[in-house]
């Protein structure tokens, strides 16, 4: 393994949105991964519209995530977040957490960051760049967000507590308290 670069998505890497979803389809077999599904058509559109961030080792898909605008720019979302199995264990996951913020900070200053999150080594990374977990009532409102929870495993629990609280954690990051 190389050294590896982390770079906004453009469309030269289109070509690797299905490596990117199995990748993504893999990890969420993990009963426990709370992970959605995303399609490659899905991950070309956020690629696209200039919200993801890859990681690559010689040109080879390493790692992913992308930047989702809600509420008209008031919140976004940090989702999609992979790293392929030889590439984890390394940092990769925090360096693209820290690309996806740069890039939110370009397209939004002023957003509220936050995601959803099952993972331990993923709530420590949130925690570590100063995301704190709250209230799903502190995250957007937006029913078009939580319909991307549709295909995870915990989603009859989602929609049972009335979108109010699952197995994943929300985690927020407010410049307005940093």
């Amino acid at each position: 393994m190389g050294e590896l670069d982390i770079v906004f998505a453009t469309a030269e890497h289109i070509a690797l949105c299905q490596e990117i979803s199995d990748t993504i389809a893999e990890a969420a077999k993990d009963k426990n991964s709370g992970l959605a599904l995303r399609a490659p058509e899905y991950i070309r559109t956020k690629i696209e519209a200039g919200n993801g961030v890859i990681a690559l080792d010689e040109g080879r898909f390493a790692g992913f995530c992308y930047i989702q605008p809600w509420e008209h720019g008031l919140f976004v979302a940090h989702s999609g977040l992979i790293v392929k199995p030889a590439y984890r264990g390394r940092g990769l996951a925090t360096q693209l957490k820290r690309k996806a913020y740069e890039l939110t900070r370009q397209k939004y200053p002023q957003a509220k960051i936050f995601g959803l999150t099952t993972s331990p080594a993923v709530k420590d990374i949130n925690t570590s760049l100063g995301y704190s977990t709250v209230p799903y009532s502190q995250i957007t409102a937006d029913i078009n967000f939580w319909k991307g929870c549709c295909s995870c495993v915990h989603y009859g629990t989602l929609c049972r507590n009335g979108f109010e609280s699952c197995n994943c954690s929300a985690m927020l990051l407010d410049p307005d308290k940093q």
